[in-house]
């Protein structure tokens, strides 16, 4: 834009004071530039294209920030994604590890159960074994396989029974329990309804109704019926009617209701008898 310019004439006039200089105008012409009134303020035409620069300035850097934001984001996802798959591959092995371990454990105890109870096994073989004066090897291992009874006696929940089955000689009740005990055993001593019942399955008629089987059971002194381990009887599997003449020994009767075939006999009458032992090896 082209600058307008004015031009004014200023005249100065001389006083009284300078009487010897001549007496002439002056003129002195001076250039005054202006700018429309000059009440009105000056225009500056650049200042709108400033401000939109400014403006095109601050929408750059937000987005340049808003693009790190982003990317920053992004980067922190990705890396969290990756953690989180890392963290559940961790606990899959972990619970695998873990299961493993349980694993292991079971067998573990398994195996120890099954050595604690080998060990009572061997306990229990060794007690038995140390009941004998001299241990009858030949009787319980044959062909260098131990079982858990001798040679001619039957096992049954962790016990042997000798049914004495020879036709002659038969014995009194004492005579019967000092064969047993020759046998490292005793005249049998029956502790429940199935071994009850075991024994009343393997006795057999032999000779009259009045002949039976010698059991461990007696009256002591106070005439009370005792076992031969010093227990009182408690279970009473009396027949109903007396064979004879009662007497203070105890015999079990072939062919008779198993809850009720005991007869209490003369001792020194002659019977057939039955012993038991612990089994050599213990039952489970």
């Amino acid at each position: 834009m082209e600058e307008e310019l004015t031009y004014s004439t200023v005249v100065f006039k001389n006083g009284g004071g300078h009487p010897k200089e001549k007496n002439e105008d002056s003129t002195i012409y001076s250039t005054v530039k202006t700018k429309g009134t000059a009440s009105a303020e000056p225009k500056i035409e650049g200042e709108p294209h400033k401000h939109f620069c400014l403006l095109v300035v601050c929408v750059c850097i937000l987005c340049v920030l808003l693009a790190a934001c982003i990317s920053t984001i992004i980067s922190i996802s990705v890396v969290m994604n990756k953690q989180t798959e890392t963290f559940k591959a961790n606990v899959n092995n972990l619970t695998a590890e873990n299961q493993q371990l349980i694993m292991e454990r079971s067998v573990l105890e398994n195996k120890t159960e099954e050595l604690s109870r080998d060990r009572d096994d061997l306990n229990w073989t060794l007690n038995i074994i140390l009941k004998f004066k001299y241990f009858p090897v030949d009787k319980y291992c044959r062909d260098k396989q131990c079982q858990p009874c001798r040679q001619g006696w039957i096992h049954f929940q962790g016990k042997c029974y000798l049914f004495y089955k020879k036709s002659y000689p038969w014995m009194t009740w004492q005579q019967s329990q000092n064969y047993c005990k020759d046998e490292d055993a005793d005249l049998v001593v029956v502790d429940s309804l199935q071994e009850q019942e075991f024994i009343a399955s393997h006795i057999k008629f032999y000779y009259d109704n009045f002949h039976g089987y010698w059991i461990g059971l007696r009256k002591n002194a106070e005439g009370n019926w005792t076992w031969v381990d010093r227990r009182s009887d408690t279970l009473g599997y009396w027949m109903k009617t007396v064979l004879g003449d009662a007497g203070p020994c105890a015999l079990m009767i072939p062919n008779q209701n198993s809850t009720a075939n005991w007869d209490p006999a003369y001792c020194g009458m002659y019977n057939k008898f039955i012993c038991e032992s612990d089994a050599l090896i213990r039952a489970h």
